[in-house]
């Protein structure tokens, strides 16, 4: 879809790389200290095991360089919002860095992860925010693409400390907000419109869903909830029938449910 088709909001660059090397950051000093029986747990994602997952939340990063390796695209040719619809994609394109680095032990994956986030900062460094990126939703600049890693980072860290019992990963909150905001513009893409208010306080309100637009006053359908529990279900990690059953989520209105929408990516 053409850039102009879609209202992207922007996003700070500086305090983008800040939060995305901080989350990273984050991680690796709490996966650097699991035991091989915590690296063996199953996690909740994909049948994969904790230490399968602590790869992929490696290669989330390490995406960025094999980007900067290929060939610059000629002009951009997509805009953030189309990226969450092609995230499988752009993982899988990490696929082979995953296997190799799956066939390390433990200690030498806490060096390919120093070596990852030490990368990234060069990397950074290097190259300007304009610089564009041929990734699976297209070219892109590389300020954009690297919003998409907070909000892999959000989700890695999430499915962290679902699977190892004790583990308390903390969420940078600039990080937090762009995946909160990302993953709500995306619902507002797939299903555009004005009849529904989806809050996710403090980071994110949309409209959405088609049917009369609210002008004034409380709207007629509203759903809330906190920024965890929708990156949660917008990446499938929860049900909308869950999420409610949970008190996770308040929907209120004939175009509140959510559940036919949802989740945005996997």
């Amino acid at each position: 879809m053409p850039p102009a088709k879609k209202r992207t909001r922007t996003y700070d660059p500086v305090r983008t790389r800040t939060a995305v090397l901080a989350q990273f950051g984050a991680v690796r000093a709490a996966v650097s200290a699991l035991t091989p029986e915590q690296y063996a747990l199953p996690a909740r994602s994909g049948g994969r095991s904790v230490r399968e997952l602590v790869v992929r939340t490696g290669a989330a990063v390490t995406a960025v360089g094999r980007l900067l390796a290929l060939p610059e695209p000629a002009r951009p040719d997509a805009v953030l919002l189309d990226w969450p619809s092609a995230a499988a994609a752009d993982r899988a394109a990490a696929d082979d860095d995953v296997t190799r680095v799956l066939a390390a032990d433990p200690p030498g994956l806490d060096a390919w992860l120093a070596d990852a986030g030490r990368d990234l900062a060069d990397q950074l460094d290097r190259h300007p925010g304009t610089r564009l990126l041929a990734t699976a939703a297209g070219a892109l600049p590389l300020a954009d693409y690297l919003v998409t890693r907070a909000v892999e980072l959000v989700v890695r860290t999430d499915d962290l400390n679902a699977a190892v019992p004790g583990l308390d990963i903390p969420f940078d909150r600039q990080a937090l907000a762009a995946c909160t905001r990302l993953l709500a513009d995306a619902l507002a893409v797939k299903a555009p419109g004005g009849s529904t208010e989806v809050r996710v306080p403090p980071y994110a309100v949309v409209q959405c869903v088609p049917g009369p637009r609210h002008t004034r006053g409380t709207p007629p359908n509203v759903v809330e909830t906190d920024p965890l529990t929708w990156v949660r279900l917008a990446t499938g990690r929860t049900t909308w029938r869950q999420a409610l059953a949970d008190a996770a989520v308040s929907a209120g209105g004939e175009r509140a449910d959510l559940g036919e929408l949802l989740p945005l990516m996997g």
